[in-house]
């Protein structure tokens, strides 16, 4: 689902009506700014389910149950 040219010149069209010639370079650069500081905080997410379920398949592998033992599982094992 891309632009065409005639599309991007009519939104650049727009763009330069709402926001002048002048502070075009500004909105360009926040729109930037918050798309890479969105990208970062996906990753980041992206990242920690990875590591979480990467974690609960080692604990699966080793035998473990993935679960920590509650104090009630600690008075039955005495």
């Amino acid at each position: 689902m891309g632009l065409s040219w005639t599309e991007l010149l009519v939104v650049f069209g727009v763009l330069l009506l709402f926001f002048g010639a002048k502070r075009i370079p500004e909105v360009a650069r926040a729109l930037g700014k918050a798309s890479r500081e969105f990208k970062n905080a996906r990753d980041g997410v992206v990242n920690e389910v990875r590591r979480t379920i990467d974690d609960d398949a080692e604990k699966t592998e080793d035998g473990g149950s993935g679960r920590r033992k509650s104090s009630s599982d600690a008075e039955d094992s005495k």
